[in-house]
């Protein structure tokens, strides 16, 4: 899917957690202190958000009328603004097992700073170090 850029924020399809009856909200942060890679780090924001969580509701049938298949929803990403123009959010979306994703939302946000060290033999350019937060809206 295609992000739009305007004023520092790219979105992803349209929508909002109005769109939605809003469950529950993980959050997570991800780094990639090697390589340079803001994909990987905004991947391991969104494995961090959802890693220690388990959502038996949808499969028990625990909210009234509500499937499995019912399962929505919406990332935000905060992501360095000289990096948003390289993530890749196919790769980030991939991270989730299920539910429909209506909404991906990049915006300025995360850190790039300094990882200490310059390791060439793991695929370093520089010593820098990509942070990205993200933000899982989890509803139906």
């Amino acid at each position: 899917m295609e992000c739009e850029q305007s004023g520092g924020t790219a979105s992803v399809e349209s929508g909002s957690t109005q769109s939605m009856n809003l469950l529950f909200v993980e959050m997570g942060v991800g780094y990639d202190q090697h390589g340079q890679d803001v994909t990987a780090a905004a991947m391991r924001a969104c494995r961090d958000a959802i890693s220690s969580n388990s959502i038996p509701a949808f499969r028990r049938g625990s909210i009234p009328g509500v499937t499995f298949d019912q399962m929505k929803l919406q990332i935000k990403l905060g992501v360095p603004q000289p990096l948003q123009h390289s993530l890749d959010i196919e790769r980030v979306k991939s991270v989730f097992p299920y539910g429909k994703i209506i909404n991906c939302e990049v915006v300025d946000g995360g850190l790039i700073c300094s990882s200490g060290v310059h390791v060439e033999e793991m695929g370093d350019k520089n010593d820098d170090c990509y942070i990205v937060n993200a933000a899982v809206y989890v509803g139906y």
